[in-house]
C-alpha cells in the first residue's frame, strides 16, 4: 500500500508539534523517521496509525482517507504493549480472532507467526516470563499475524542492551524481505535508521528537514564501505539545524 502525507500539522494546545509535512512512502518501502526526541516523529508516526488525527493536512493510503485506526496498519510499540494474562501463543492470536477467524484458526495464525520470529516453544509463556528481546518478537509476531499492509514501529529497540537490539535488527530485516510490509520506524539513532532503512528522512521541530535514500546491499554491517560517509551525511543536516538554532 502507499502512503501519502500532506501538508499535515498537529497541535497540541499553544504547542505546534507538527507543520507542513509532506511525505510518500511506497509499497513495500521500509523508511526510517529519524529526530531528536520531542521533534515529532512519534506524532506523525500517530497520526499514520490513526490514533491522532492531524489539525492540518491529511493523510491517505492508496487514496483512502485515513479517519482512525485500521487492521490494514499494524503497531508494534517500545513496550511491547502484550497482555499479560495472556499467553504468548494467545497475545498473537488475539489480532485474527478479533478480525473474526475462529479460535482454531486464530491459534494456527498464531503459530505461523511464532515460527516466523522463532518462538514456537514459548507459545505457552507468560509475557513476564520472557527477556526483552523476546517480548518484542512477540510484539512483531502480534502485529504481523493481523496481515497489516503497513507495519508501525515507534523506537521498539529502544529500551533493549545492545547485543539484543543488533541480533532484533538482523531479524526484522529478514521478516520484511520475506513478507514485505511496507513499513515506517522510528528511531533516534542514526547507525540503526541506516543499517535497516532503504530511504531515512530526517526530522527536526515538527518538520522534515531532509531525506536519504540508502543505497547499501543487505545484509548491512557497520563497518561496510559507504556506511560511514551515510552517517556523516546525516549527523551533518542534525548538526546544521542545530547551529542555525543556535545563531538565531
Amino acid at each position: 500500500m502507499k502512503l501519502m502525507v500532506r501538508n499535515a500539522g498537529k497541535r497540541f494546545g499553544e504547542r505546534t508539534i507538527l507543520k507542513n509535512v509532506d511525505l510518500t512512502v511506497d509499497a513495500h518501502e521500509f523508511v526510517c523517521i529519524l529526530g531528536h526526541s520531542g521533534c515529532g516523529k512519534s506524532t506523525l508516526l500517530n497520526m499514520i496509525a490513526g490514533y491522532l488525527l492531524p489539525d492540518e493536512g491529511e493523510l491517505l493510503v492508496d487514496g483512502e482517507l485515513i479517519r482512525g485506526p485500521s487492521k490494514a496498519r499494524g503497531m508494534v510499540f517500545q513496550d511491547h504493549a502484550l497482555f499479560p494474562w495472556y499467553t504468548v501463543l494467545e497475545n498473537i492470536s488475539f489480532g485474527p480472532e478479533v478480525q473474526g477467524a475462529g479460535k482454531a484458526e486464530a491459534k494456527e495464525v498464531g503459530r505461523q507467526f511464532l515460527g516466523l520470529v522463532g518462538l514456537e516453544k514459548y507459545a505457552d509463556q507468560y509475557p513476564a516470563e520472557l527477556s526483552g528481546g523476546m517480548k518484542q518478537r512477540v510484539g512483531i509476531a502480534r502485529a504481523l499475524a493481523s496481515s497489516p499492509d503497513i507495519l508501525l514501529m515507534d523506537e521498539p529497540f529502544g529500551a533493549l542492551d545492545i547485543l539484543t537490539r543488533d541480533m532484533m535488527r538482523r531479524e526484522l530485516r529478514r521478516i520484511c524481505e520475506k513478507l514485505k510490509p511496507t513499513t515506517l520506524f522510528v528511531t533516534h539513532s542514526i547507525s540503526e535508521a541506516i543499517y535497516l532503512a532503504d530511504r531515512v528522512v530526517v526530522m527536526k521541530n515538527g518538520v522534515i528537514a531532509d531525506e536519504f535514500k540508502v543505497d547499501l546491499p543487505h545484509p548491512r554491517t557497520f563497518d561496510m564501505p559507504g556506511f560511514g560517509e551515510a552517517m556523516q551525511r546525516i549527523e551533518h543536516v542534525l548538526m546544521e539545524n542545530e547551529l542555525e538554532e543556535a545563531v538565531q
